[in-house]
């Protein structure tokens, strides 16, 4: 670099304030020795006898946090932060003793983003650290995190030299946005690997290949309508058969194999220290839910030096992010802002909330998600046991409003026979396992090896489950549970379901486009099971009205197929179809076999007339599949007993709000 190069404005005034800064603070600590501008030699003894010193903390304090430090890449002061012996302010002060720097002022001299190319975004997120500003060949480096400085300047250019000053990570994470926040959020958008993606669908060109193929069939209609309309029946009643088979096995799958009862001691304690797992939590237009999430966070029973959660919230969503800057967060949660961008959809803000992640296991949550406080512990333990090719862990899902009205008793019912049967069932078959949108442990390496997310897939999180199976990776459903708020409203259900109906069809898809390579990815069996799961599940929707029609017969009407079916015939078919329909209601009655779900027992058949809703929703979905692929039906929280509600457990949900900021 030369002198002549250095960008206009403050740089000048910037080294002089800190200066005047760094002469200060060795005015204040004169018994402390340390090297200006660089690293001092031991930082851990000298923080916890500045910190003993100024009495913030006591020696036991010191070994808790020394002995929990121990196996992370954490630093003193950041465990002690962690654990609530310190604030962040009383640790940037010590800091600025120990390492002889001033802090910056970001308001007054905002960090200079044509320095960016000196540091890439990876580098400079893993160190928590921006260039401030520079003055001929000297680079002045802000971070929350000293420590890391001697591997931050094997980063920087060979002849550069550094200036170390300090920041509030929240001030290190605003800057980073502002200086790399385009750049990753395009990087966000097309992270999963194209030739899994759907982000080419083309839906005009779909469109067009539907009303030909309607026009098609139209003129067999003409030509051969018996025939024709035996084809059609026949194809739904296939479906019908194939939908039936795959539940059936299902439950035969989850009731012949027992859970895992968390016992293999064979691979017991494979980890030397409990690994840190970042959860990803996804915000939208939540100001309502903003301050029960984090007093339900508050509540995981996780050592938080090894706990790194991370609100993603919009750019534009500037309630949600008032709500919660009105609070203070705890130390091991962090709220990154996701720059605006197209497609803005929940894979898109989890991929770019991944590049802050430092966990070895990530883990996602929903807004209003209530998770079991020894959910990480469990989750921990388990990947301990299962072999490495055992990627990902799904909890249960459950629902604490089951009891708001007739809506949300038939969700819980479903997730119940989803959640508790058929996904256990699924996986025990070898076949793909589809993730829920929450409550997913996957290994970090291999979210990272797989390409994370489909930032245009508005079904993610089973897209993921597939492209792990396809990658060569397992799935288990693991035993614990998370609360949330059902959707208790017909018209934000049927958004909702429709959003997940087109992305089980974009899926599907997107995974045709090369058939061969699919079956070779996932064998005969699989595949054909993934026909079934994707397919099937959609089709079983928008063709169901046909099957609706063969009641008429109950009354002596006129029906299409009376020309080839016999009254005996309907009734070999009338009984084949009660037949699926006792086996769905026996799914959901099984489902609920537990003691706080017994009491949808006896409602459980009104489950059957609840999936009628699903086909409308699977007809929308199918419009928007062609009109538009990307759009995010978006599912409000908090108005359903989200927020502040008595569940079905007899737990109050009314959480506090969030703390005012000192």
């Amino acid at each position: 670099m030369d002198g002549d190069n250095s960008p206009k404005g403050a740089p000048s005034a910037a080294l002089s304030m800190m200066a005047r800064a760094v002469a200060h603070a060795r005015s204040l600590s004169p018994e402390l020795e340390a090297t200006p501008g660089g690293a001092p030699q031991g930082e851990g003894p000298r923080l916890s006898a500045l910190l003993k010193m100024r009495g913030l903390v006591t020696a036991a304090q010191i070994a808790e946090a020394e002995r929990a430090q121990r196996g992370t890449t954490l630093p003193l002061g950041q465990v002690l932060l962690t654990q609530g012996a310190i604030t962040e302010a009383e640790l940037l002060s010590a800091l600025t003793h120990i390492y002889d720097v001033a802090l910056a002022d970001f308001d007054t001299h905002p960090p200079d983003p044509v320095l960016a190319g000196y540091l890439p975004a990876s580098v400079a997120i893993a160190h928590e650290a921006v260039i401030w500003q520079h003055s001929g060949n000297t680079l002045v480096i802000a971070t929350s995190r000293p420590d890391r400085l001697a591997s931050l300047q094997a980063a920087l250019p060979a002849d550069s030299g550094v200036f170390l000053t300090l920041a509030a990570r929240a001030h290190i994470i605003d800057a980073q946005r502002r200086i790399y926040g385009r750049d990753l959020a395009r990087l966000a958008e097309g992270r999963a690997p194209a030739r899994h993606s759907c982000r080419t669908w083309q839906g005009a060109a779909l469109g067009q290949s539907i009303i030909a193929v309607s026009l098609i069939l139209l003129a067999c209609f003409a030509l051969a309508p018996l025939a024709m309309t035996v084809v059609i029946f026949g194809v739904a009643l296939a479906i019908y058969a194939a939908n039936s088979a795959l539940k059936g096995a299902a439950l035969w799958a989850a009731i012949r194999s027992p859970a895992h009862t968390g016992d293999a001691p064979e691979n017991e304690n494979r980890f030397l220290h409990q690994p840190t797992v970042t959860i990803l939590v996804p915000l939208f237009r939540e100001p309502e839910v903003a301050g029960a999430l984090v007093d339900r966070l508050r509540r995981i029973d996780y050592p938080h030096e090894r706990l790194d959660v991370l609100l993603a919230i919009e750019e534009d969503d500037p309630t949600t992010l008032s709500a919660l800057r009105t609070g203070t967060l705890p130390p091991w949660m962090r709220a990154v802002i996701v720059p605006r961008g197209l497609p803005q959809t929940k894979p898109r803000a989890l991929n770019y909330a991944l590049n802050y992640a430092r966990g070895d296991i990530v883990g996602i949550y929903d807004a209003e998600d209530r998770p079991d406080p020894d959910q990480l512990t469990r989750v921990v333990q388990r990947f301990a046991e299962v072999p490495a090719d055992v990627a990902c862990l799904q909890g249960r899902l459950d629902y604490y409003n089951a009891r708001h009205n007739w809506l949300s008793r038939m969700f819980t019912i479903e997730y119940a026979a989803w959640f508790r049967v058929l996904l256990p069932g699924v996986q025990r078959l070898g076949f793909v396992v589809p993730l829920g949108g929450t409550t997913l442990f996957i290994r970090r390496n291999v979210l990272e090896e797989v390409g994370a997310w489909d930032a245009h897939n508005v079904t993610e999180d089973a897209e993921l489950g597939l492209r792990l199976a396809r990658a060569g990776y397992a799935t288990e459903i693991v035993e614990t549970t998370t609360f949330e708020e059902a959707n208790a409203a017909l018209r934000p259900w049927i958004r909702q379901r429709s959003r997940w109906l087109k992305g089980y069809l974009m899926t599907w898809g997107s995974a045709m486009r090369s058939p061969s390579a699919l079956r070779r990815d996932l064998g005969w069996r699989r595949f054909a099971g993934f026909q079934v799961q994707f397919l099937g599940a959609v089709l079983g929707f928008l063709l169901a009205p046909l099957l609706w029609s063969l009641a008429v017969k109950l009354f002596g009407l006129w029906h299409p197929l009376d020309a080839v079916l016999s009254p005996m015939g309907y009734l070999v078919l009338g009984v084949a179809m009660l037949g699926g329909l006792a086996l769905s209601i026996g799914v959901s009655i099984y489902a609920c076999r537990l003691p706080h779900l017994r009491h949808l027992r006896k409602v459980a058949p009104l489950a059957e007339p609840y999936y009628l809703f699903a086909t409308v929703a699977a007809w929308i979905g199918l419009s928007e599949v062609v009109a538009r692929p990307f759009f995010w039906a978006k599912t409000n929280h908090g108005a359903f007993g989200g927020s502040d509600a008595e569940d079905d457990t007899g737990d109050a949900q009314a959480a506090p709000p969030l703390q005012a900021a000192e």
